[in-house]
């Protein structure tokens, strides 16, 4: 009998999230949902394979215990995904000490406890891989943008150095450049946004790429963003 994967959203909210969760469970793979205060599971027919998980990212002690639970429930993690950050929008001398503290917490300090004890639970296996959601502020700082950009400056500098230590050990670790806006739940599609179950299904064809031709960065917009 072949063993069940198991996917981790971290950041399993409205929007991409909650696709992220669904083509997983689709995939027939057991899915721990996690966010902030625990959720229903929305995987539609799959809810069955989906499990909500309460976790605050930018607490390690709750984060360890997340892990441990998911792997005494469901099983030692195949794949995890952080999709966790913040939207701050402000000028250079409207950002406050605790707004920026705080973005680069969510954003950056979150992502480097979640994928430390995700490479904890892959690296006995072997395999797995960890994929970071990133966006257009991971390379390029705006105006009014620092306390975005700084945690997704940070966050990508993470991705590159967990790939070249944990590569060679049979981890895949990537990182998703989002260049544009998500279309939320419930709305039409649009030529200018980008569909949730469309960028879902790229993080999981990432999961399911042969460890001979791994892909560490992919940038995904629509066909009428300009870059």
């Amino acid at each position: 009998m072949t063993e069940k994967k198991v996917a981790v959203v971290v950041g399993a909210g409205a929007g991409l999230g909650n696709a992220l969760v669904r083509r997983f469970a689709a995939a027939g793979m057991s899915v721990a949902a996690v966010s902030r205060k625990e959720r229903a599971p929305e995987a539609d027919e799959h809810r069955d394979l989906v499990r909500g998980y309460a976790c605050d990212a930018t607490m390690g002690d709750q984060v360890k215990a997340m892990f441990e639970r998911v792997e005494k429930e469901l099983g030692p993690p195949d794949l995890v995904v952080f999709n966790v950050g913040t939207w701050d929008r402000a000028g250079i001398l409207e950002i406050s000490d605790e707004l920026f503290e705080q973005a680069w917490r969510t954003g950056c300090f979150g992502g480097f406890l979640v994928g430390r004890a995700a490479a904890a639970a892959m690296l006995p296996q072997g395999r797995g891989t960890i994929i970071f959601t990133g966006a257009t502020g991971s390379i390029r700082g705006g105006a009014g943008f620092a306390a975005f950009a700084v945690p997704k400056f940070g966050l990508r500098a993470l991705a590159q150095s967990m790939a070249r230590e944990l590569g060679p050990k049979g981890v895949h670790v990537a990182h998703v450049l989002i260049d544009g806006m998500i279309d939320q739940e419930g709305e039409a599609a649009s030529e200018t946004h980008l569909a949730p179950t469309a960028i879902a299904e790229a993080f999981y064809q990432l999961h399911r790429q042969e460890r001979s031709a791994w892909t560490h960065e992919i940038d995904l917009r629509p066909a009428s963003e300009k870059f």
